[in-house]
């Protein structure tokens, strides 16, 4: 049993060595997300409270995963994880900066496409380089394959949010104002659509909303996100593109993709790529 924590005390403290980056990132966070919760208990807001064991358990997910899974994730990568966690979970929720901070949502799920493009891209790679593996994928497949995976997660996403607004009673998917609508369920048929412009109030059950236009529940909200989605999964596959094409001499993308540990191929490709220089 000693040995056993010892080697653990052994690991820890090289990957430490290896990543302090990383690790002063993950103690200075975790650091601010205990004084929040400290915080949050002293004035009785058991929601912010829920935020913070929330972010702490996020937190642990990439050490988990590097543990249980032989993976390897690089320090760049995990910077960024924390730092989104952090940014979504406390900042995000708990500092409202969703409503005070203009496009904080746009920069998260612009940041999300482009890490869960990275992710896709990683498990694929992987496989793709198993010799155990019959088939072997191109880059350009590689790339499409990430590219899916990240938006399939930003829709999957978007589904979690439309639940918590249509059966929660929260609004997850903020409203926007517009000046201008067409609508064919207003008009004669679907052939000629009433096109309304220059709406200056809009009132509901009599009541006038204090916003100079159409209020739009969702729907722009939920494009605009997947939009900006699709321009992070677009730049890492393109990204990723090269980085397998030209196996190793990818600055970028290796800062991204996670490894497999003790990947034989990976070092091998690494010392090509360096010779090759």
């Amino acid at each position: 049993m000693s040995k056993i924590k010892r080697n653990f005390g052994h690991d820890y403290k090289k990957k430490i060595k290896e990543n302090k980056g990383a690790f002063s990132v993950f103690i200075v966070l975790r650091l601010l997300v205990v004084a929040a919760m400290v915080f949050s208990c002293i004035n009785g807001n058991y929601e912010n409270l829920f935020y913070c064991i929330l972010t702490l358990v996020l937190f642990a997910i990439p050490t988990f995963v590097e543990n249980n899974f032989g993976i390897e994730l690089p320090s760049a990568l995990e910077i960024v994880i924390l730092l989104f966690i952090f940014a979504a979970e406390i900042l995000g929720e708990m500092g409202s900066y969703y409503t005070k901070v203009p496009y904080w949502d746009t920069m998260l799920h612009t940041v999300n496409g482009f890490l869960c493009a990275a992710i896709g891209f990683a498990l694929i790679d992987i496989l793709n380089r198993n010799e155990k593996i019959k088939f072997k994928l191109s880059p350009m497949f590689l790339a499409i394959v990430a590219f899916c995976f990240s938006m399939t997660i930003g829709v999957l996403w978007e589904f979690f949010e439309f639940f918590c607004d249509a059966f929660l009673g929260m609004d997850m998917q903020k409203d926007f104002v517009i000046s201008s609508i067409t609508s064919t369920y207003l008009g004669e048929s679907t052939k000629n659509p009433v096109v309304i412009e220059d709406i200056q109030t809009v009132a509901v059950n009599g009541m006038p909303l204090a916003v100079d236009g159409y209020l739009d529940i969702g729907l722009y909200d939920t494009m605009k996100d997947l939009f900006v989605n699709f321009i992070g999964a677009v730049v890492f596959s393109i990204i990723g593109f090269f980085y397998v094409k030209t196996r190793g001499r990818g600055k970028i993308a290796k800062q991204f993709i996670p490894q497999l540990k003790n990947d034989k191929l990976n070092e091998v490709s690494e010392e090509k790529a360096g010779e090759n220089k």
